[in-house]
C-alpha cells in the first residue's frame, strides 16, 4: 500500500488558515505567500512565512496563540532567516524562497499535547505595511491503541494455528498474513528470525502493532546463525506500524524504517548494535510522524573516547514531524542524529537521558527549520550538541543540562545560520564554552545559559567569525581564566572590559561554582572518569537566580523577578528523563 501524501497527512492536524487583514504598501513588506504550518509534535507547532519587500530588513512577523477560547499569549517573534541560508546543495533543500523575497520561521514551544491552538501571525513594517493571518492547528497526541482492534497471538516457530491465546500463530511470516490496519500481534516470549522483513501497512489511526505480550522476553537476535546479523527488524517504506517491548540485540543495525511514517518504536530494549534505529532515506519525502519513546539503546563504543570518532549512531532520523523522547542511550559516537535529505524540519527531541558518547551527544546538523531539542540530559560525551550546519533554522536548543563534556559544548560548525541557544546549563573540565572552528556562525542567538568550568585559557573562546550573533545574560564560573572573552578575534580579559568594549555578553553574571548547585555539584577534575548524571538545579541565594532576560513563549513560567539562568527554574521539580516505565 503506498504512503499517503504529505497534502493528507498534514490534513490529519486539522491545520487551517484564517486571512484576518490586509494593508501594504508595495515598497514595503507584505505577503509572497501565505504562511505554512509545519507538522505538529507533541509540544511544538512550527510554521513559516515567505515576506516580500523590507528592503532595508526591519520588517517583524509577532507571534500570539491562545488554546482554545483561553487568553492570548505572547510567543517568540519568527526568526528572519538569514537569506539563502535555506538554499543548501542539491537534495538538501525543502523550500525554495524567490529572489526578493525572505523567509521568516519559527516554533510555539512547550506546548500541551492533544490541544487546539489558534495561531496569530502579525507582519508589521515601520515603513508601511501590516498584515495579519491566524492559523489553526493541533498538537500531537501520544499513539494509543485503536478502537475495536482485532488481537491475535504469536509465538516462535513456523506454522499455520488460528491465532488464538491456545493455538497461536507460529512464526512472523504466518502472522503477516493475517495482517490488517487495526491489528494487534502479540509476541509470547522466545526468540524471533534476526533480519525480519515486515511488509504490510496499516493505516491512519488503524496501525499494525507487533507487541510484545508480557509473558517473557521477546528476543530478536543476531548471533545466531551468523557472528553478526547486519539489522534485526527491516520496516522500510511502510507507514502506520508499530513495535513495543521488544529486545533487539547483536546487529549491526537494531531497526532499519528508510522512507516510512507514523512508526512507533516504544519500550523496546536495543544492546550490542552499532546503530540502533535507522532513518536515513527519504528520496520520496515520505518520512514523519515517528514516535521513537521509552526505549533503551545501548551501543558497543566506551567512556573516554579512545578510537577516535566512530561510525555508532543510536538514533539516525530525517524527515519531519517526530517526537523522539523519554529514551535512555547510552555507548555510541553520537547518541541522537538528523540526517540531510529532502526535508529535515519539525522534529522534536526532549527528555532523553544520554550518557557515555565517543564524539557527539546528540548531532542536528542538516537541520532546516523548527528542529528543537530541549529538557534533555547528556552526561560523559566528547561534544555537546552539534549543529554543524544548520541551513538557516531556526533551530532551538534549550533546558538541556550538559556535565562532563570534554571539549566543545555546542558544536558550531560547517558555518550554520539559525541556532538559538536559550537556557542550558553547561558543567566541564577546564573551559566552560569554547567553539574552535576557522567557519563563521551566522545569525544565531544565545540567551540564560550558564557556563562553569575549572580554568582554561578563556570563559568564552571562539575562533569563529560571528556574523549577526547575539550572545548575551550568560553566567559563568569557575576559573581562574587567563582572559575572560574571545570574540572575532578580539580578547576581552576581563568581563567588566567584555560589558564595556565586546559586542557580545553585556549581561555576563560571574559566580562562585562552589554556591551555584543546590546539590554542591562542581566540575569534574579530569573527564575520563565516568560520572553519573547529576542534579544541576540552583542553590538557594545563587547569583544564577533572577539574572536572565524575558523571552516569551520560552520562560514565560518564571518564578521571581525575572528568569534564571540555566536549564532549571530555582524550585522546579527535575524533568523526567529517560524511559518512564
Amino acid at each position: 500500500m503506498p504512503l499517503m501524501s504529505r497534502v493528507f497527512f498534514q490534513a490529519l492536524f486539522t491545520a487551517a488558515m484564517v486571512p484576518v487583514a490586509f494593508a501594504a504598501d508595495e515598497a514595503a513588506a507584505a505577503s509572497k505567500t501565505e504562511p505554512v504550518l509545519g507538522l505538529p509534535t507533541l509540544h511544538s507547532i512550527g510554521m513559516h512565512w515567505i515576506i516580500a519587500g523590507d528592503a532595508n530588513q526591519n520588517a517583524q512577523v509577532r507571534v500570539t496563540w491562545r488554546s482554545g477560547n483561553g487568553a492570548w499569549h505572547e510567543g517568540q517573534p519568527l526568526l528572519r532567516v538569514e537569506k539563502d541560508a535555506q538554499k543548501p546543495e542539491k537534495g538538501h533543500g525543502s523550500i525554495d524562497v524567490p529572489e526578493g523575497a525572505r523567509l521568516y520561521a519559527g516554533s510555539l514551544l512547550l506546548l500541551q499535547p492533544n490541544m487546539n491552538y489558534e495561531i496569530k501571525l502579525s507582519l508589521v513594517d515601520p515603513d508601511g505595511g501590516s498584515l495579519e493571518k491566524i492559523l489553526k492547528a493541533h498538537t500531537a497526541a501520544e499513539p494509543t491503541d485503536p478502537k475495536g482492534a482485532t488481537v491475535y497471538h504469536v509465538a516462535p516457530g513456523d506454522g499455520g494455528s488460528r491465532g488464538t491465546a491456545a493455538a497461536p500463530f507460529l512464526g512472523l511470516k504466518t502472522a503477516e498474513k493475517h495482517a490488517q490496519p487495526g491489528t494487534i500481534f502479540l509476541l509470547h516470549a522466545g526468540t524471533y528470525p534476526a533480519e525480519t522483513v515486515f511488509k504490510q501497512s496499516g493505516e491512519p489511526g488503524q496501525p499494525i502493532i507487533w507487541r510484545a505480550a508480557g509473558d517473557g522476553e521477546v528476543i530478536f537476535d543476531g548471533t545466531a546463525p551468523k557472528e553478526n546479523a547486519d539489522r534485526l527488524i527491516t520496516a522500510s517504506e511502510l507507514h502506520d506500524v508499530w513495535f513495543e517491548g521488544l529486545t533487539l540485540r547483536h546487529a549491526d543495525k537494531g531497526l532499519v524504517g528508510n522512507g516510512s511514517a507514523r512508526i512507533v518504536v516504544r519500550g523496546c530494549h536495543l544492546s550490542d548494535v552499532e546503530y540502533g534505529i535507522v532513518v536515513t532515506r527519504n528520496e520520496g519525502d515520505t518520512v514523519r510522524g515517528w514516535f521513537v519513546a521509552d526505549n533503551v539503546i545501548e551501543g558497543i563504543s566506551t567512556w573516554p573516547r579512545t578510537k577516535g570518532i566512530e561510525n555508532a549512531r543510536g538514533i539516525q532520523i530525517t524527515g519531519e514531524g517526530h517526537d523522539i523522547c523519554y529514551n535512555r542511550i547510552r555507548g555510541f559516537a553520537d547518541a541522537i542524529d538528523t540526517f540531510p535529505s529532502p526535508r529535515c524540519t519539525d522534529i522534536d527531541f526532549h527528555h532523553n537521558e544520554l550518557t557515555e558518547l565517543t564524539d557527539d551527544g546528540m548531532e542536528l546538523d542538516y537541520s532546516e527549520r523548527n528542529v528543537r531539542c530541549f529538557e534533555n540530559r547528556l552526561t560523559n560525551v566528547f561534544q555537546g550538541i552539534s549543529t554543524q550546519p544548520v541551513f538557516g533554522g531556526p533551530v532551538y536548543i534549550f533546558r538541556n543540562a550538559l556535565y562532563n563534556v570534554g571539549h566543545e559544548p555546542f558544536k558550531l560548525h560547517n558555518s550554520p545560520s539559525g541556532v538559538l541557544i536559550y537556557h542550558n546549563t553547561v558543567v566541564k573540565h577546564e573551559e566552560p564554552i569554547s567553539v574552535q572552528t576557522g567557519a563563521p556562525i551566522r545569525n544565531s542567538r544565545m540567551r540564560n545559559n550558564l557556563f562553569i568550568g575549572h580554568g582554561g585559557p578563556y570563559a568564552f573562546e571562539s575562533s569563529a567569525k560571528m556574523k549577526d550573533c547575539d550572545f548575551d545574560y550568560g553566567g559563568f564560573g569557575g576559573g581562574p581564566w587567563k582572559m575572560f572573552l574571545k570574540w572575532n578575534n578580539e580578547r576581552y580579559a576581563t568581563p567588566d572590559e567584555a560589558k564595556a568594549k565586546a559586542p557580545a555578553w553585556k549581561h555576563t553574571v560571574i559566580l562562585d561554582a562552589a554556591a551555584t548547585f543546590a546539590q554542591g555539584t562542581l566540575p569534574p577534575a579530569d573527564e575520563k572518569p565516568i560520572q553519573k548524571p547529576m542534579d544541576l538545579r540552583l542553590k538557594t541565594g545563587s547569583a544564577a537566580i533572577d539574572a536572565g532576560e524575558v523571552l516569551p513563549g520560552v520562560n514565560d513560567s518564571f518564578a521571581g523577578k525575572a528568569p534564571d539562568l540555566g536549564a532549571y527554574e530555582w524550585g522546579a521539580e527535575l524533568p523526567a528523563y529517560g524511559p518512564r516505565k
